[in-house]
């Protein structure tokens, strides 16, 4: 990948899932996760912020930046539930990475099916330090756009290869299965969560409305269970009932975010959680005991996005899957910006 200064190498949805088919899904989520744990091990380097969000009765819009003084990513991120009457996605997304030494960009991005493989890369890697060994079936309550990716992250890097689904529209969870066809797994459907739970060691949930829901219920809940809650993402959304939280070891991103978004916006802003990257880092334990409950508390942070951003940016140089995005104004004389426009004015004459 030739650097040019006036153009931006822009990957659109087309080349996305090119790259994505040319990686292979597996391979792609694994080595996404290595880049998600190789950024969560560096992670004092990073500049952290709580998202920004504006929120509306429909919806969230959020700008997501992080750096790591020598790179600068943010991304752009909607959550519209009602969307999906309309035919629109509930989820849409782009990003940018760029130089902190002259701030030029040097990569702008699609991000939706991105946010969806670096959500499930995630939750992958939390799973390897909080979920029980040998943990061979999950259940995925909520099975819409990110389910079937949330599936094959687990199976390529946990080597689960057992489903149990259920969602409140079962034809969601046709949608997961069929998809899912001869990629590796035996699959359930399961008519109420309840049932889907029923002798899962690792539960999903990753539902879309935004609301207080209670997805699932203490009593739902075994003991030596890892849960992997990515569903409650904003504030006033939630999927799990209070009484889990209270007897989970509960995991988290980044806490001055996650309280505000996550589950434990339920709780008291003192209760004790502990932050993914320090398990990671040997600096916190993770699963102690067998018995042990383990609640990731996902709700998505920028640094995982730079991961993804990063990631992409190494591929695109063997694949060659972007365009040349003309987005930078460059000046004969870098002082004389108006002049572009005089040379572009005779020329248009000509």
């Amino acid at each position: 990948m030739t650097e040019k200064l006036n153009v931006v190498p822009f990957v659109s949805v087309d080349h996305m899932m090119k790259l994505v088919l040319a990686v292979g899904v597996e391979r792609f989520l694994t080595e996404l996760s290595a880049y998600v744990e190789e950024d969560f091990l560096r992670w004092e380097q990073f500049d952290k912020t709580p998202r920004i969000a504006s929120h509306s009765h429909d919806g969230v819009i959020e700008l997501m930046p992080t750096s790591d003084g020598h790179l600068y990513g943010f991304k752009y991120v909607n959550g519209h539930p009602k969307n999906t009457r309309d035919g629109r996605q509930t989820v849409t997304a782009f990003g940018v990475l760029a130089d902190v030494g002259n701030g030029y960009p040097m990569l702008l991005t699609e991000m939706t099916i991105l946010t969806a493989l670096r959500t499930a890369a995630t939750s992958a890697v939390a799973a390897k330090y909080l979920a029980p060994k040998g943990a061979d079936t999950m259940a995925i309550i909520g099975n819409g756009a990110q389910s079937e990716f949330q599936a094959l992250a687990f199976k390529a890097l946990l080597g689960v290869n057992k489903l149990r689904l259920y969602d409140i529209d079962a034809s969601a969870s046709q949608k997961c299965q069929a998809n899912l066809a001869g990629m590796g797994f035996d699959i359930v459907i399961s008519d109420n969560a309840q049932d889907a739970v029923e002798g899962a060691q690792i539960i999903t949930t990753v539902t879309a409305d935004k609301q207080l829901a209670t997805i699932l219920t203490d009593n739902m809940v075994g003991t030596g269970v890892h849960i992997n809650a990515v569903g409650g993402d904003c504030p006033g959304k939630t999927e799990l009932h209070r009484d889990i939280l209270l007897r989970s070891d509960i995991f988290v991103e980044f806490p001055p975010q996650t309280r505000i978004e996550g589950e434990i916006q339920q709780l008291p802003a003192d209760h004790p959680v502990i932050e993914l990257w320090q398990v990671m880092a040997g600096k916190a334990q993770g699963r102690s005991s067998s018995a042990q409950v383990t609640l990731f508390d996902s709700v998505g942070f920028a640094i995982e996005d730079f991961s993804a951003l990063r990631y992409v940016r190494d591929k695109l140089i063997d694949t060659g899957l972007f365009e040349e995005l003309d987005l930078l104004a460059d000046p004969d004389e870098p002082r004389d910006l108006f002049g572009m426009l005089l040379r572009a004015a005779k020329a248009s004459a000509i």
